[in-house]
């Protein structure tokens, strides 16, 4: 354990001109003082640390050391192999440089490691697209993708509503941060005009490169791109949920809620159900559940059957109530759609 810890430690300062003894810790996840004992460690076994004294102190390698500890090992090699998605590379246009990568990290490694790649591919593999749906890659995406990695500005024209009879087009330049593949569908973080927005790739139907000089725009060092993509996600989550239903639901219900409606709002009413008081004396819970619409719920709930009674609103609930006498006269009528109750139809004369 301190073994791999102090490859690390030498690891993280040849890879950065000096890192403080918190900095250290915090990627270490040791105290300072276990870093101090490990660079006194360090220093008696030859490799050149050297410790810079006072606030803006830290450790640093001496003179351009290098170290040979950088050969991968069988789980390293393979955690490579599997970092990448073959599907969105290819998508993005980067199929070619990754294939290219993959062959000069092969022949890289050990002799005994050259069965990564396969061996990893045989017992991982990533389906990005949601169910039902034929992924469709969007013919601007590679565009896309080589502003992001080369830090160019985009003149983009972009359709701003999703509805064919909502749509408007707009124009607008953008900083491009990142893309982000969430369900099969292409997302694109951007500045404009200050702000950090979302764009959704196939909603653009034009992007030119701007000429931003060498180098590109500057790019906000603070910017993190998963927690933005958390954070904007989770909103969008809540701000779609406009419209609240009051549900009593028997046991199986509140088990199967979460996978028929929105499943951090459904455990969020259960959870709040649960707190104000439980199910009652027949052990069913009411719980009051945010929604898209009412059009969405009724489509959601339908699949709950009898396990979920919909207490209001009261529109919502006459239409699940007829479709439940429409789905009792299906069932109760014989395979040939007749009453099963009227024997005229059955019997002569």
């Amino acid at each position: 354990m301190r073994a791999a810890r102090l490859i690390k430690m030498v690891l993280l300062l040849q890879s950065r001109p000096a890192m403080t003894g918190a900095e250290l810790a915090r990627e270490l996840e040791v105290s300072e003082r276990t870093v101090a004992r490990d660079v006194l460690s360090l220093s008696e076994a030859g490799v050149p640390v050297y410790a810079d004294r006072g606030r803006a102190g830290g450790y640093r390698l001496i003179g351009g050391y290098r170290t040979r500890l950088t050969g991968l090992g069988r789980s390293e090699a393979e955690a490579l192999f599997l970092s990448g998605v073959p599907s969105a590379l290819r998508e993005m246009g980067l199929a070619d440089a990754a294939s290219a990568a993959r062959l000069k990290v092969s022949a890289a490694l050990l002799p005994e490691l050259r069965d990564a790649a396969a061996g990893a591919a045989q017992r991982f593999h990533l389906d990005a697209p949601a169910w039902y749906k034929e992924p469709e890659t969007p013919g601007l995406l590679p565009a896309i993708a080589e502003a992001v990695w080369s830090d160019r500005r985009i003149a983009v024209r972009y359709l701003r509503k999703a509805k064919e009879a909502e749509r408007r087009e707009v124009r607008r330049e953008l900083e491009p941060y990142g893309l982000v593949l969430k369900a099969g569908v292409w997302y694109l973080a951007a500045r404009a005009q200050g702000d950090f927005r979302v764009y959704r790739v196939d909603r653009f139907t034009a992007v030119d490169a701007l000429d931003d000089g060498p180098g590109g725009f500057a790019r906000d060092a603070a910017f993190d791109l998963p927690a933005f993509w958390a954070e904007r996600a989770a909103e969008f989550a809540r701000s779609i949920l406009r419209t609240e239903v009051v549900l009593r639901l028997s046991e199986h219900g509140v088990r199967i809620l979460p996978h028929v409606t929105e499943a951090a709002a459904a455990r969020e009413a259960i959870d709040a159900a649960r707190a104000a008081g439980g199910p009652d004396a027949h052990g069913r819970l009411t719980v009051t559940l945010r929604v898209e619409s009412d059009e969405v719920a009724y489509s959601q709930l339908l699949a709950l059957g009898p396990e979920g009674e919909v207490l209001a609103p009261a529109v919502l609930r006459d239409r699940l109530a007829a479709a439940a006498r429409r789905t009792a006269a299906l069932y109760g009528s014989d395979r040939d759609g007749h009453d099963p109750s009227d024997r005229t139809r059955r019997c002569p004369g």
